[in-house]
């Protein structure tokens, strides 16, 4: 089977280095927003929409209308178009919002080369050379394996990051495990397992909110964009990126212990976007329990269940396990011993008893059961496939 694979490193360019990027990163966004903006006047004015391949035509008029633009490698101007056309196609089926236009400050800087051809990474030395840039030295972590595809180079809180895509034929994996678990994600608990495993919520914006909120009004008393301002922005960035940080080690050490444990892991298939919702409404229908829904919203996002998902599918198939997802209606109201359902079986957020036959457990326990049990007819049916 085919394996592509991330490998993201820490660069440390020179000066003269970091301009050139910072000016690459700046024409990337510059072209984007102009493809943004031409679309938008092509649709109102009746015309049809312009694939990567029509907007690559739209470069050379760009260039010489903006010289700067010349500093940039083509392909990275080329990828922007071929990026956004797949932003359109997102939209169009449905799966993602309209493309808007990108703000500096706003939106990370970064451009990528798409062709392993383009550039070339000498692991032996710990170096990448990149076009119209040189030899740019990484911080090795760990070997890079496979054929390099393409790189991606960013800056987030002011350092710069290189992200190398690498594609391999690997055996097809047989998962050391034969088990099957049910897990429910919460606020109060990170993850519920029906064996009994229960992990703890990090909760990494929580910690720092306070520190967060005094940053910003720091920064609110200073005048905007001055050297003042820009070093306590960079603090505040800074603070961000560490949250991040926290939150994705420990969803990874999360999601390493369970996929390396189950061949099985059966979730609940959540809309995360739908479940964090404003509930603040409209001036004329105006919501209910604004504030306490408020706090919800940024705990549940503040668990990260979008990338604990996506961090379990692909682990599993790289280690030769499955994840189910099933439909989440009433698991934590029905009873996994004699199947009621009802709202009087969930008496608080942590304790479950069933009104009919007295079950009683952990809520979010109980709820790992049902989806367990509900996946079996699943899981038999995938077997004889």
């Amino acid at each position: 089977m085919k394996r592509l694979q991330a490998y993201k490193f820490k660069i440390e360019p020179n000066g003269e280095q970091i301009r050139s990027m910072r000016q690459f990163a700046g024409n990337a966004r510059k072209v984007w927003n102009l493809a943004v903006a031409r679309q938008q006047a092509n649709h109102a004015a009746g015309e049809k929409f312009t694939h990567a391949f029509g907007m690559n035509n739209w470069l050379p008029e760009w260039k010489k209308e903006f010289s700067f633009l010349r500093e940039s490698p083509a392909q990275t101007l080329q990828q922007v178009m071929a990026d956004l056309d797949r932003g359109y196609k997102n939209f169009f089926e449905k799966r993602a919002a309209h493309p808007v236009f990108n703000k500096k400050g706003k939106s990370a800087d970064s451009f990528r080369f798409p062709d392993g051809k383009q550039f070339t990474v000498d692991q032996s030395n710990s170096r990448i050379k990149l076009p119209k840039l040189g030899w740019i030295g990484y911080r090795k972590s760990r070997n890079i394996e496979g054929i390099v595809k393409n790189i991606t180079v960013s800056c987030v809180a002011g350092k710069w990051y290189a992200s190398i895509q690498t594609e391999r034929e690997v055996e097809q994996p047989v998962h050391p495990s034969m088990s099957i678990v049910g897990l429910d994600v919460g606020v109060t608990l990170f993850v519920t397992l029906s064996d009994g495993s229960m992990f703890e919520p990090v909760n990494a914006f929580r910690k720092n909110a306070a520190k967060l909120a005094k940053y910003q009004r720091g920064l609110s008393r200073k005048t905007r964009f001055s050297n003042n301002w820009n070093k306590q922005k960079q603090k505040i960035t800074r603070l961000h990126q560490r949250i991040v940080h926290t939150r994705n080690d420990f969803v990874h050490k999360t999601s390493n212990i369970i996929s390396k444990n189950h061949a099985m892991v059966v979730i609940e298939d959540l809309k995360v976007a739908n479940m964090s919702k404003s509930a603040s409404g409209s001036i004329e229908a105006p919501g209910r329990s604004v504030k306490a829904k408020s706090g919800l919203n940024k705990s549940i996002l503040d668990q990260g269940w979008g990338e604990f998902r996506r961090q379990l599918e692909y682990k599993q198939s790289w280690l030769g396990g499955g994840v189910l997802a099933i439909n989440p209606r009433n698991t934590s109201r029905t009873c996994p011993a004699c199947n009621h359902v009802s709202a009087e079986n969930r008496k608080t957020q942590s304790k479950f008893e069933c009104v009919e036959c007295g079950y009683a457990e952990n809520a979010d326990l109980s709820a790992c059961f049902k989806s367990q049990s509900q996946s079996r007819p699943s899981i038999k049916f995938i077997i004889a496939m």
